[in-house]
């Protein structure tokens, strides 16, 4: 699959299924307690650095996490690859700066962000395209700047198809912590913490949830 291929179809399915998956997980993360805390810690790391940039949440989807870490104080902005989705950010939250683009080719200077948040956006990623995609996390971080990345965990994707009777498919990638931990150090990352709990049932989860701090040494 190309970037093209693979951007276009991720792009295609979101812009596609945007306004009911909003309606469906609108308090998603009322419902994530211990995820919440991941959230918060991550905000900690972050305001105790002391670095004036910005934080970008990369896949901010509807914008629940970008506005989670504006109420906590935080310089933040979203992007996200589907235009639907940033329409509905944008409408939710007209506050707070969401922009379209994608996570692989950011426009943004060298070294000019706080943190980076990567909330179960890297999932449509194929494995191939990780490298490249930590690398351009990495660029885009001041020194002493930390990431957070969101994924489920296993080793099969789980292919969606027909969400919402809707004529659209995409496989959602999970990933084993320490493969991904691997990849980061080979970045350039330090990680700070790894945080791994198990699927909620009553969030109908079909894996358990992993959550890696990472950070772009001094």
């Amino acid at each position: 699959m190309t970037d093209t291929d693979f951007l276009t179809a991720t792009r295609t399915f979101y812009d596609t299924v945007a306004e009911d998956y909003a309606a469906q997980f609108r308090d998603g993360l009322a419902k994530r307690p211990l995820d919440l805390a991941v959230l918060t810690g991550f905000a900690g790391l972050v305001a105790a650095n002391g670095a004036d940039g910005e934080v970008a949440d990369l896949g901010c989807g509807p914008g629940w996490t970008t506005a989670h870490f504006a109420a906590l104080g935080l310089p933040v902005f979203g992007l996200d690859l589907s235009e639907s989705m940033v329409a509905i950010a944008r409408r939710t939250y007209p506050q707070l700066r969401f922009e379209q683009g994608s996570m692989l080719e950011l426009d943004l200077p060298d070294g000019v962000l706080s943190g980076v948040v990567s909330f179960y956006s890297s999932i449509h990623t194929p494995t191939d395209r990780l490298p490249g995609l930590f690398a351009e996390f990495l660029r885009v971080l001041a020194p002493g700047g930390h990431l957070l990345l969101a994924f489920q965990v296993g080793d099969r994707p789980r292919h969606l198809d027909r969400p919402y009777g809707h004529p659209v498919s995409l496989d959602f990638r999970r990933r084993r912590p320490e493969t991904m931990t691997d990849l980061l150090s080979a970045a350039g990352f330090a990680l700070v913490s790894r945080t791994v709990r198990e699927a909620d049932a009553d969030l109908e989860e079909t894996a358990p949830q992993a959550f890696l701090i990472a950070r772009k040494p001094a």
